[in-house]
């Protein structure tokens, strides 16, 4: 089994080849797939280093090849593109492995002297201490993109906000039942019925004369177009829903 590694102050890293072991994967096909998560991590601004780190590998013919250090993130980020049982067993697999680095690290850690243990403990926590204000200024940037939703265009920045939502809450299917919460919410808040509005702005269409196909395609969102108050509402409640389901940290 690979050795762990300790890259760029992540005391605990996992090396790709031992992750593709893992998944029961060949290497270059993981080096792919992770440098397509990283070129979707980059666009989000999401600290890279917090999961993926690039590093090389001596090959059993002395060739040096790329490789990367998987953070315990980087780790859970390949999880969850796995399905059923192979993803359940690579997360005990991973899981196993980091507990045993810990209990390498803390094994060692107590042979040294007391003195390069305070050192050590300094060095930890600096580190540590940059981590958390590298996660404060992402956090800050993703909840400025969801302040900055612009009523005027609010059906084309709500849609991808509720976008967001779904991703961070596990994917695109989620995206109807995340829309028919914001309904909700604007419904409970408001006191409406987007319902019945919507049935009557169809009746209204349909004596005009507008085809029926175009009636059908109409939507709630087409009712809350009608009121500049109920629009004020629905971003605020976007906006909400987007903090509270952490979409912000998915800010381009």
């Amino acid at each position: 089994m690979n050795e762990l590694k300790i890259v760029e102050g992540n005391a605990n890293t996992i090396s790709s080849m031992e992750v593709a072991e893992m998944i029961g994967k060949e290497h270059f096909h993981l080096m792919r797939d992770i440098k397509g998560y990283i070129q979707h991590l980059g666009e989000s601004k999401t600290g890279l280093s917090t999961f993926f780190i690039e590093d090389t590998y001596q090959t059993n013919q002395n060739k040096t090849l790329p490789c990367y250090q998987l953070t315990k993130k980087g780790c859970e980020f390949v999880a969850h593109k796995l399905t059923g049982a192979k993803g359940a067993q690579f997360t005990a697999a991973y899981i196993e492995r980091f507990h045993e680095m810990e209990n390498e690290i803390n094994a060692n850690f107590s042979e040294l002297s007391l003195q390069l243990q305070v050192l050590i403990n300094i060095e930890r926590r600096q580190k540590q201490h940059k981590i958390e204000i590298e996660n404060v200024k992402q956090e800050v940037e993703g909840i400025k993109e969801v302040v900055a939703l612009n009523p005027v265009e609010w059906r084309r920045e709500t849609t991808v906000m509720i976008n967001k939502i779904a991703k961070a809450q596990g994917g695109t299917d989620l995206i109807r039942a995340i829309r028919n919460e914001s309904y909700d919410l604007l419904e409970k808040r408001f006191g409406v019925s987007l319902g019945i509005r919507l049935k009557n702005k169809q009746a209204r269409l349909a004596k005009t004369g507008l085809c029926q196909s175009k009636i059908d395609k109409l939507s709630f969102l087409d009712v809350i177009q009608e009121d500049k108050k109920i629009i004020e509402g629905y971003v605020a409640i976007v906006k909400e829903m987007a903090i509270k389901y952490g979409a912000h940290q998915w800010a381009k």
